[in-house]
């Protein structure tokens, strides 16, 4: 998708309903869905963090996100593809903040509050007990990322359009932190295999855009 035609879907992506648990479900590992109910009381007490998707155009005016590999480490999340974000810190003042402090932490780059476009849907996380809030950003300019080497393994760009693409969502076989390897839905997207809570967000995104194209 060329940028021009994704900025004029702006007035739409702000005001169209979210698809919420509908789009979760269908990335969701199956053994999840079954622990949905008593989830419920957990994500009371769970911690909160927001990420941020962000859009923009690349130097050939397509329309790219950004992902991020973590870097290897003993925890849950070790290792993953995720989005930028992380834990809302107490000088944070709400986790929009949280998402947009992350992102210039982890990948360089700033995005003010009239680059924020819209809240997605929560997605709770049961291995780390967070409870997030995803957020849809742009730039209107290729942006120059940095990463932060001791976070982030590789910071990798997406093409829109590949997310949309039918094909690009495949059953695949991964690591859990059950602690044996499970059957999920995943995104298969620039070689890398995108599953747990950063598909289901993706998910969202993608029906979402599905709708107004």
């Amino acid at each position: 998708m060329r940028f021009d035609d994704f900025e004029k879907l702006l007035p739409k992506i702000k005001n169209i309903p979210l698809p919420a648990e509908s789009s979760h479900f269908k990335m969701m590992p199956p053994e999840r869905k079954d622990f949905i109910k008593e989830q419920e009381h957990k994500i009371k007490t769970a911690k909160r963090a927001g990420v941020l998707a962000l859009f923009y155009p690349n130097i050939e005016g397509d329309t790219c996100f950004v992902l991020m590999l973590r870097k290897t480490y003993k925890g849950v999340h070790s290792a993953q593809i995720s989005f930028p974000g992380g834990k809302l810190e107490l000088n944070d003042e709400n986790l929009q903040a949280t998402a947009q402090r992350e992102t210039l932490e982890e990948i360089g780059v700033s995005v003010d509050n009239n680059e924020i476009i819209k809240e997605l849907s929560h997605v709770f996380i049961p291995p780390s007990n967070f409870y997030v809030q995803p957020y849809i950003g742009m730039k209107l300019n290729t942006p120059n990322f940095t990463k932060e080497e001791s976070e982030v393994e590789e910071i990798i760009e997406v093409k829109l359009s590949d997310l949309l693409k039918p094909e690009n969502v495949a059953i695949k076989k991964v690591n859990a932190s059950y602690g044996f390897a499970i059957e999920v839905p995943t995104f298969q997207l620039n070689g890398f295999t995108v599953w747990g809570a950063t598909a289901m967000m993706l998910s969202e995104i993608k029906d979402m855009l599905n709708k107004l194209l």
